[in-house]
Order: structure tokens, then sequence, then C-alpha cells
């Protein structure tokens, strides 16, 4: 039976930090320990430091990471370091070297100098990688001291996948020289693959269509592992920028490291995307999968958390046996930089690796620089601590925003004058970013970092086209949030947990309320489960209700247009404009147009009344300052909520 060690075993028997892994402790002459290193989704967030709050933040940055991945190394015998993706977008430095600085031929991008300095081994693409174009991700991954490999993003598609010509490598073999328990080096060629989720010809279609084509992940897997192994690969290793999701394969999964992992020939798998962390109780229900152990069909597996939370880690007991090496046994843990206090605080368990600091100084202190920049002012504060349960401003200088843009961008065409609604959704909004993940910009200057912080994404523009019946549906998929309320019954809780903020959308020029005790019409994932459903009740459009076959305008963004979030006419077949500038840009340019902005929410939306109901609801601790301005729903404070999330209690 294969030897497992679960994190706490291991623990238990080091006598600190840096005591070797027993592993090695207790490799034989014929044996090996090999230690897998991953980070995944660090999303340029090289410092501790949230730009959008414009302070050090201890949670974050591979920085941070970084400093404990030599104490790492000296645990083990034999180390390899990898990424999984989603490292070139995601926070403003990221945008400072699209938009201002540029990329040219020669220049480095400055997440691959620090992943440069740490020496790195191997990447793999994640599906934001695509965000900025394939002319500045090709300039990006130049600058790259190691292999970046994706299997299934194709620039010419064959017959089978082994016949493609694709973006970049679709896997590499490494020949890696190990220790064995007795001294002596061997040559191990190790197999390193790599998948993104075929989705993005959805969510980056602008920069994609034409250009590069996608295969599923596990086809695609199952067409190279075999090559792969003629090639002589001792082990295979996936770099899986995809999630743990269902066991049941189906074609074009986003989420396929289950399946991924029961293809015979992959040895071990590194997953991610999904922002969350791997080995967790948060998997412990998922078919094929131990979470305790760290395992996936009984494969050890691991997911390193997002913005440098975590350095993922899989150990490996290598074992030769003739002229061939097996894994004898293996173990899987997270570790993190940083951990949260019973009384909200958080305590950074590492210091910041000088040298990638140092490394990426210069561009840190650029990023500073751009975004401080003031662009105009407000005269209401914008935040989105109540978004999720009230009309709200960080929400409103969105729509109003892009209502704006596609009205001047529509004249002169067909569709001139039809009325233009706007939909847009709480991008920060705690979840699993925790209790301080919203936005908050105080009455006042505002400044680039600002509109970043409203809007996290790089989208693009879109305008589609709709009817009033449409616009109901539009909603029934957002009112997915919420959990299904009891008339009559006090302190139910109200969001559904798997239910992304960002799914959820608020449209603006229309007014609506939501019936909580009706069922949901689609559930988490947009997939329609009861036809009936009736959540959306007193949709009304210029003070009448609205007519099913009258034709709107939804002003959105791309990735909303091209079917993200799986939403009814918004599944890229309804566009009839696609803009040149990025949501945030028109955001910035209506400020700079306005000079100071009036962002007052106008409760166009609410909760339909429930007699005797009350839901609760969690939310940051400083949402308290705001309560009393929130419009249109009865807020009174509750409590602590977990993991340092206020509680507020709403009568319905």
């Amino acid at each position: 039976m294969p030897l497992q060690i679960t994190r706490r075993s291991f623990i238990a028997s080091s006598a600190s930090v840096l005591a070797i892994h027993p592993f090695s402790v207790h490799a034989a002459s014929n044996q090996a320990h090999l230690r897998l290193m991953e980070t995944t989704d660090l999303h340029v967030h090289v410092f501790p430091y949230d730009y959008y709050a414009d302070k050090p933040r201890d949670t974050v940055g591979l920085a941070r990471t970084a400093s404990i991945i030599n104490n790492i190394r000296a645990e083990a015998t034999n180390t390899l370091l990898l990424d999984n993706g989603d490292f070139l977008q995601g926070n403003p430095m990221g945008d400072y070297i699209v938009y201002e600085r540029g990329m040219k031929d020669g220049d480095t991008h400055p997440v691959i100098t620090a992943m440069n300095t740490l020496g790195f081994d191997a990447s793999t693409l994640g599906n934001h990688e695509f965000n900025y174009g394939l002319d500045f991700l090709m300039k990006s991954l130049a600058g790259a001291d190691f292999p970046v490999v994706s299997a299934n993003v194709v620039k010419d598609m064959g017959s089978t996948p082994t016949n493609d010509t694709t973006l970049i490598k679709p896997y590499v073999l490494m020949d890696k020289q190990i220790t064995d328990g007795s001294g002596q080096t061997h040559t191990l060629k190790i197999g390193l693959i790599g998948f993104v989720p075929p989705q993005i010809m959805n969510w980056d279609r602008r920069h994609l269509e034409g250009r590069v084509q996608t295969r599923d992940i596990v086809q695609t897997a199952r067409a190279y592992v075999p090559e792969m192994k003629e090639r002589g690969a001792d082990i295979i290793i996936a770099l899986s920028h995809s999630g743990i999701g269902s066991a049941q394969e189906s074609d074009g999964m986003e989420n396929a490291s289950v399946p991924l992992a029961a293809i015979d020939g992959i040895d071990a798998i590194l997953t991610g995307h999904s922002h969350l962390v791997f080995p967790s109780a948060t998997y412990k229900d998922y078919a094929a999968v131990d979470a305790d152990k760290g395992t996936i069909h009984g494969k050890p597996a691991t997911m390193g958390g997002f913005w440098g939370s975590h350095l993922g880690l899989i150990d490996l007991m290598l074992e030769r046996d003739g002229g061939t090496w097996r894994i004898a046994g293996s173990a899987s843990e997270a570790r993190p930089i940083s951990k949260r206090n019973e009384d909200r605080s958080i305590t950074a368990l590492v210091d910041s690796d000088a040298g990638v600091l140092d490394a990426v100084q210069e561009e840190h202190d650029a990023t500073l620089a751009y975004v401080r920049r003031a662009v105009g002012k407000t005269d209401a504060p914008l935040h989105s601590y109540f978004a999720l349960v009230a009309d709200d401003p960080s929400v409103q200088i969105v729509s109003i925003a892009q209502t704006w843009y596609i009205g001047e961008m529509l004249k002169g065409t067909e569709y001139e004058n039809l009325p233009i609604l706007s939909a847009a959704a709480p991008f920060k909004a705690g979840g699993r970013g925790g209790p301080d993940y919203y936005t908050d910009v105080p009455k006042g200057d505002v400044a680039i970092k600002n509109v970043s912080d409203l809007y996290l994404y790089p989208n693009t523009a879109r305008a589609v086209l709709v009817t009033g019946a449409q616009v109901k549906d539009w909603l029934e998929r957002s009112a997915g949030m919420f959990n299904l309320v009891e008339p009559g019954k006090a302190d139910q809780i109200l969001l559904n947990p798997s239910f992304p903020s960002y799914n959820f959308d608020v449209i603006d020029g229309v007014s609506y309320e939501i019936d909580l005790s009706q069922p949901s019409k689609f559930d988490a994932k947009g997939v329609l489960v009861d036809a009936n459903a009736n959540r959306i009740v007193n949709l009304i459009f210029n003070g009448q209700p609205i007519d099913p076959e009258q034709r709107f305008v939804i002003a959105t963004n791309n990735y909303r247009a091209s079917g993200g979030g799986a939403f009814p006419s918004a599944l890229g077949d309804t566009i009839i404009f696609e803009g040149p500038d990025t949501n945030r840009d028109v955001i910035v340019r209506y400020i700079v147009e306005q000079g100071t902005i009036s962002p007052k929410a106008d409760a166009n939306w609410r909760f339909k009344a429930l007699e005797g109901a009350t839901v609760l609801f969690d939310t940051g601790p400083n949402a308290l300052q705001y309560v009393d301005d929130v419009k249109g729903v009865d807020l009174a404070p509750a409590g602590d909520g977990p993991d340092g999330f206020a509680r507020f209690r709403i009568q319905l």
C-alpha cells in the first residue's frame, strides 16, 4: 500500500519548521524524495501591497511566498518550483504595464522578473493571461527563464491534438538530476503538461477569435500523455489551471481537474483557477476527492490559494524498480503566508524576500504613482458593503457611466432610439476575498486606483439587444444569489455561498422586487432548474409593467455579453456593439467629463416584503459607518459573523 502522510503527522514528526521531511529522512538507496511547490493565480501580486486601498497587506504577495520557498526547499532533497497560471493580470501593476509603460521587445514583465529571481522551473497559462491580447502575452513570455506550457490552445488544429500547432509548447520533458537516499544521483525525466479552460474563447473573444482555438482539457490530455510516456517520461505532472469540480466528465469543462486526474499516466496534478485551497475541508464531499490525504482519484494534488496566499506542496516518495520509477508514497498540503486571528486581525507568518522586492521595486513605485493620479471628485462615498442587499453607489456609478457611453456610441445607428438599460455587478463584495474585500472610496478625490477598485477587470464595453421578457430572465439569473426564505421564520441565512458576486447583475433603468419566498429559476452555474419560478416581481419600465415584447439595449461588458456567467440572452449572439474601450476607461472618461459625480443609489430594486421573516447578511466591519445611508432595506447590526465579517439582520 502506498505510503501516505498528512500535514499533521509531518508537523508532529518535526522538531522545527526547517526539519527535513520524513520522505527525505527515510529514503532508501532505491528511493528519492521529490517536492513539488506550486504558486497559482498570482495575478501580478508581487509586493504584499493592496494598490486599491494603497496600503500594505500581509495576506498577499509572491515576495512573501518567496521567503518560505528556500526554507521549503531545505526540507527536501529534490524540489521543483512550478506556477499554475493567471500571473499577468489582476491588479493595477498589471494595468500599468499594459496601459502606461507598455511591453517592447526585450522588456521583462515585473511578475516574470520576480519568477526568474526565484528560479521557477516551469509554468502554464491561465485564462487571464489572454486578457491583454496575444501580442502582449507572447512578449511577456519571451522574458521567462523557464518553459511555459499549454496543450489545449491551438493556432492550427489537426486531426488529433498531437497533430495540432499549439500557441506555445504543449508540454516539456525535463531531465531532473535527483539524489536518492544513499546520496547517488539519477536522471529523472519529468513530463510537465499544461491546460487552460476552453472558455477563454468566450471570455476573450475579441483577442482570440480567428487567431486561436481551444480543445477540451481531458480529451487533449488523453492524446498527449501516451506520447509523453513513449518519449520516456518517468513521471507526468499536470499543470491544470482548472478547478476541482464534478467527477463526471463533460465536453468543454471549465473545472476539469477531477476527470483529468483519472487519466492513466498522470501521476500528480496541480490545480488552480478557483482561488481556493486544496487539501482543505472545502472539498470534503467531492466525488473521487480525498480532502484529508490531498488526492484526486488517488493521485496527489494541491491548490495553492491565490495572490500568493499559500504555497501548494506535493511530496513524492519515488522508488526505482529496475529501469523505471514509481510513486511509492505522497503527501499534500497548502502552506499559508498569514493567519487570521479571532479578533479579526492578521498575523504575517513570513517576511518578504528582499531579493524579490528589489527586483520589482521600480515597477512598484511607478504603479503607486499611476494609481494615485486623481481624475475627478465624488460628492458621496463609493462603497460596496451593501451591494448584495440594496441598490448601491459603487454599482450605480458603473451603470451610469456605461449608459452614458453606450448612448454616445449608438448615436446615428439603427438602435439610437431604443431605451438603454445597464447591467453591472459588485466585484468586491466579501465572500472568498474576506471581510476586507470591499470597495470603499470616501467622498472627495477619485483616483485611478479608485476606478480600478470599482471595476477590477480589464473588460471592454459591449451592448446587447434583448426583449422585456429577456430582461426579466436576466434578473432571474441574478436572483440565484439568494437562498430560499420561508415566510414567518427568523434569522435565515440570505446569501448562497456558491454564487459569486460578479454574477449578481443589477439592471439600472428599470425597477423591480425580488421575492425570496420563490425558488430560483437558475442554479449557481446558470442552468435552468425551474422554468416556472418567478422571483422577479413588479418589474417596471417608465412607470408601467415591462412589455415582454419591447426591445431594449443593455450596456454590459465583453465577459457577460459573450456568455460569461451563462445569462439568458447574453450568449454571444445578441451583441450589437463591441466597444474599443475598457469599462474602466469608460468610467474614467465619464468622471473626467463630469468633474464631480453624484453616485447616489436610487433604490430601483428591493426585496419583496415577507411577513415575519428576517434574514442574516454578512459584510465587512467598516459597513457600520454607512448603514444609515442605505435605502430600500431595513438593516440592523446583529453582532459578529464568521471569519471576521460583521453580521446584519434584515427585516423583510
